[in-house]
């Protein structure tokens, strides 16, 4: 049996995840037919990878049907329920940075924070006898920031394509989406919410609670250890030095 680990198939997410397993001696050769998502891998004895999107790999981390996964923070915070009892989170990557936030129209000149949207919502319900619309492929993330914050008059609308247009194209009137440099916020005529932050999210490494690890523990041990690697005596000695001086 070999232990499989699932790594994003295409896009940023899955060039840069490749880099980081080179890294670890872990070296990727794709099969030359098009549009095919066989691997080989070598460096690492006893190793699978598993080619997937990074929804897929949270899905199949959950089902136990592979061992570790590089995939989004946020996939797995939104689709894993109770996600910290079905996953472990080994290892921040430091990649795929992006932050899951509440933004408003830019014109709504009152609505600075958490709180003036919780009276905005108030004043709209009251004024049009329905509730805000907040458009979000991130329902469960934004639902329990806003009841943790006691927003009542919403209603989360689901977003199945670009979220930030759908103020614009009248679907909804405020968002919960990802963003990186805040540029297509701004492109759309949004701005974020001063502490509408619902999440810091990044690719990480993690690991499955529900897979079966019998006959793989040499090659996780192997794996972790390239992840984690334990100091030599050398630059044991050398941190000493740096820190203690010399005579």
């Amino acid at each position: 049996m070999k232990l499989r680990v699932g790594f994003p198939s295409k896009g940023r997410m899955s060039e840069q995840a490749e880099a980081w397993l080179s890294s670890l001696g872990l070296r990727i050769k794709r099969n030359s037919a098009a549009r095919t998502y066989a691997v080989q891998a070598t460096g690492m004895n006893g190793v699978e990878l598993v080619m997937l999107s990074p929804a897929d790999i949270a899905l199949e981390l959950t089902n136990g049907s592979i061992h570790l996964g590089v995939t989004g923070l946020d996939i797995v915070r939104e689709a894993v329920p109770n996600w910290a009892r079905q996953l472990e989170e080994i290892k921040r990557l430091g990649f795929a940075r992006a932050d899951l936030v509440i933004a408003v129209p830019d014109f709504w000149l009152d609505a600075r924070d958490v709180d003036d949207l919780d009276e905005i919502a108030g004043q709209f319900r009251h004024r049009h006898g329905m509730r805000l619309r907040i458009a979000t492929k991130y329902r469960n993330l934004t639902h329990e920031f806003l009841q943790q914050r006691e927003v009542a008059d919403y209603r989360i609308v689901d977003s199945g394509g670009a979220t930030e247009g759908a103020i614009t194209n009248g679907l909804a009137e405020v968002i919960a989406d990802i963003s990186s440099s805040g540029r297509t916020l701004s492109d759309n005529g949004l701005k974020r919410l001063s502490d509408g932050l619902i999440l810091h999210s990044e690719a990480v490494m993690f690991k499955s609670h529900n897979a079966s690890f019998d006959g793989v523990d040499r090659p996780l041990a192997d794996f972790m250890a390239r992840i984690w690697p334990r100091p030599t005596a050398s630059s044991r000695n050398a941190q000493t030095m740096l820190s203690f001086g010399t005579d």
